[in-house]
Formats: structure tokens, sequence, C-alpha cells
């Protein structure tokens, strides 16, 4: 069995969702690792080849309809520090075998949206601070509880500083190659990064996207850290996305029916990963996916998308289309969330189309505990309760993502934290008495 080093953890943790657990101190880290390690020894056989590919790897044929080892192809594929956009720009006409994902099992749900009439609720947050905020209220609890995600339009990030944050990470993914190599990188220590989704959970097919991640510990992040072609951009959209994210706590606290600052005292959104993805023009996009099937780990998730569209969310068992709307931001509920809140608000389970037409431009914001808690239990909010008993237990954030990281896709990490009788399941409690 080959030994599985720290960064190779780390690397895969950031693949997966964009760096969020890796705002932690290095002392943080090494803990988290060995937590994991001793939690989930099935983590520790994976490979340790410098890209965290196992030689067990495979991905389907579909022109024998076999499997093949796609450990060293990914490795090479990996070394070019190329990503994507360089295949993408080489003229393939044909996608590399690593990409290639199985037919659909018939228990999914087809790829094309299948119900028109089916469309993701858009909120109007103008007078929010004021007038509308219950009217604003009453339509964030209803989202949540019936779609986990919403779109909201006069959320107060004006429209110029979007335009500019998407364009800045497409300028940034179309740099010269040589120029981006600088940021291409799998150091855990380094708080801005980027890399390919070809390098997910080793046994995966790769993904048709490449990431510009930072990395905002407690908020903080040196901007002399940014790359120099979107330092400003990336300043000013944070400004804006964590203010916006302040406020959804506090509306989100009052749909529970808590007080208002609730969420923001138990510190459970107070670390945001910033994660830019590039999704190039695919010239076989049925066979391979943007971003494959998943809800997120986060409390929550803001997401600003160009018009190009690719996203659908699964609702009543069917995938449906998410269309671009300008000036909007979209919003989902993570699994963390819907933990402690016992299933009342719902994250929700979502993909990325590969398209013939690209690019797709994306950047996801997404917020976690402060570092000072990664090691605190977050269990289902006692005011909720009531006569009702939980559903989960209490975890905290390093249990969590070990369980996330080694379930894989397609399989909910919650029902893993579902109470089993005798089980002690203590709440998260009010502390600001």
């Amino acid at each position: 069995m080959n030994s599985f080093s720290f960064n190779h953890l780390s690397y895969i943790f950031a693949c997966h969702f964009g760096y969020g657990l890796l705002n932690l101190s290095s002392l943080s880290l090494i803990i988290v690792f060995l937590f994991i390690l001793i939690r989930f020894p099935m983590i520790s056989t994976v490979a340790s080849t410098e890209v965290m590919v196992s030689n067990a790897s495979s991905s389907f044929d579909p022109e024998d309809g076999s499997n093949y080892d796609s450990a060293n192809d990914m490795k090479a594929f990996d070394e070019t520090k190329g990503g994507v956009k360089g295949l993408a720009d080489s003229g393939l006409i044909k996608i590399p075998r690593f990409f290639v994902h199985p037919p659909e099992k018939p228990q999914q749900p087809p790829s094309k949206s299948s119900n028109i009439n089916l469309q993701v609720p858009i909120i109007n947050f103008e007078g929010f601070e004021s007038s509308r905020r219950k009217d604003v209220v009453n339509e964030i609890r209803r989202a949540s509880e019936n779609w986990g995600l919403f779109q909201v339009v006069n959320h107060g990030i004006p429209e110029n500083v979007m335009d500019d944050m998407l364009e800045g990470v497409k300028r940034f993914h179309e740099q010269p190659q040589e120029v981006k190599t600088e940021f291409y990188t799998r150091d855990a220590d380094q708080r801005v990064k980027f890399f390919t989704g070809a390098l997910l959970l080793t046994k995966e097919p790769a993904i048709w996207r490449d990431t510009v991640a930072f990395d905002f510990k407690d908020g903080k992040l040196d901007p002399q850290l940014f790359p120099a072609i979107m330092r400003e951009e990336v300043g000013e959209y944070f400004r804006h996305v964590t203010k916006t994210g302040k406020a959804l706590s506090e509306l989100l606290s009052e749909a529970l029916g808590l007080r208002r600052n609730y969420l923001s005292s138990i510190e459970c959104m107070e670390t945001e990963s910033l994660v830019g993805h590039y999704y190039p023009a695919c010239p076989q996009p049925e066979l391979t996916f943007g971003t494959t099937t998943h809800s997120d780990p986060s409390f929550l998730t803001i997401l600003l998308q160009d018009n190009k569209g690719g996203l659908q969310v699964l609702h009543q068992n069917q995938w449906v289309d998410v269309p671009p709307l300008q000036g909007a931001l979209l919003v989902n509920i993570g699994d963390l969330m819907q933990l402690i809140t016992n299933d009342r608000f719902r994250s929700v389970e979502h993909r990325v189309l590969a398209g013939e037409v690209g690019p797709r431009i994306s950047l996801a914001s997404f917020f976690f505990p402060s570092t000072a808690n990664t090691f605190k239990p977050y269990g289902v909010i006692q005011e909720l309760l009531s006569d009702d008993t939980p559903i989960y237990r209490a975890t905290h954030l390093a249990e969590f993502m070990g369980q996330y990281m080694s379930t894989g896709s397609y399989i909910s990490t919650l029902s893993h934290f579902k109470v089993s009788s005798g089980q002690d399941c203590s709440s998260t409690e009010d502390t600001d008495h």
C-alpha cells in the first residue's frame, strides 16, 4: 500500500469544493489530516502518485464499452499544467478517454430538463432592509424549504462589479499558459491556486473544467497574492459578496423563526472560499460533464454565472435548467445548513453540463465556519426541535468533510449523520443570551 501524503489529501479536498476546508491554520490542517486517517481509514488506501491518481483508476471507453487504466494519461495531462483549456486550444475533435463518463444509470433522471413548467424561485431583495423585509423572509423560507436554492435580484452588488469579476476570471484562464502555471500547484499552503477539474477522486472520470481558487481565512487574504490580471476585481467583488453573505445570514435566521443574528452568533459562515470556474467549449459534450452531480458541503453558497447556461438542479426527481438572469445571484443551501435545520432547509443536488459553445464562466463563494471552529460541534438547532426529534447527530467540520470525501459522488453525505436509536445527538445551542 502506498503512503498518502498530507498535501495529497489537501489537494483532493481542494479539487472538490474549491479549497473551502483549507481555510485552516497549518496546525489545524495537520490535526484534520490525522483525524480523517483515523476516522476514515479507507482514505489511506489512495495511492500517492504525483498527481493523486490510483493505479486502479479507470474511465469508460465509449467505443468498446470497456474500462481502461487512466492513471498514466491523467499524469501526463497534469504535467502539462495547461488545464482543460490547453486541450481545447489544441484543436482536438475527440476528448481524451479519461474525461468520458459512463452512460447514465437507468434510475438517474435524464440529462435534459424535462419539465419547462418548473422554475427556480426568483426573489427581489429591493426593500429587504425596510418595508419588504417580511415578504423577502417569507419567500426565502419557501424557497429554502421547497427548492434549496433561489435567484436573487436587486441584492446590492453593482452589475459592473459582477461583470468585471466574470471578465477577470475569463482573463486569468485565457492568459498564456506560461503565465498561469505560476499558480498551478498542489501545495496546501498556497492560498491562491490554479488547477484543473481532471483531478478528482481517483476512481471517477475527469470533468471538463479549470479553476482558480482564493482561500480567505476568516475573510483575510493579502491582495498581493492575487493574480495581477484580476487583482482589483477579486478584492472589489469579495467586499460586496461578503456583505451579501452577512445579509443572507440574517434573513435565513429570521426565515427559521430565530433572532436575526443567530447564524452569525454560531460563526458558521465566517470563512469564505472564492472559486472561479472556466468551462471551455467541448467537442463531445454528450460524453462528459462540466461538473458532476453533487450537493455543496458548505453552510451556504452564492454563485455568479455568465449567460452561457448549463447549470441544472435536481427538483422533484427532474433536472431543471437554471437559466442565466442578468444581474442575479444564485443562492443555494449547503449540506451543513440542512443538518443544523433538521431538514427544514434543504441542500440541493446540481451539476453543470459540458457545452459545444463556450467558455462558460462562473464564480462560487462557499461559506464555512471560522478557522477557530474547525472542531466545534454543529448539531440541530435546539430552538427548531420543539416536538420534533433530531434527524442528525452533531458533527464538526473536520469529521463532516472527511465523510464527504470518503463517500464519493452521487451518495448523500448527510445520511451518514442520521441519528440511530440510542445515539447521542447533541444540538447547537444559542449561547448569546
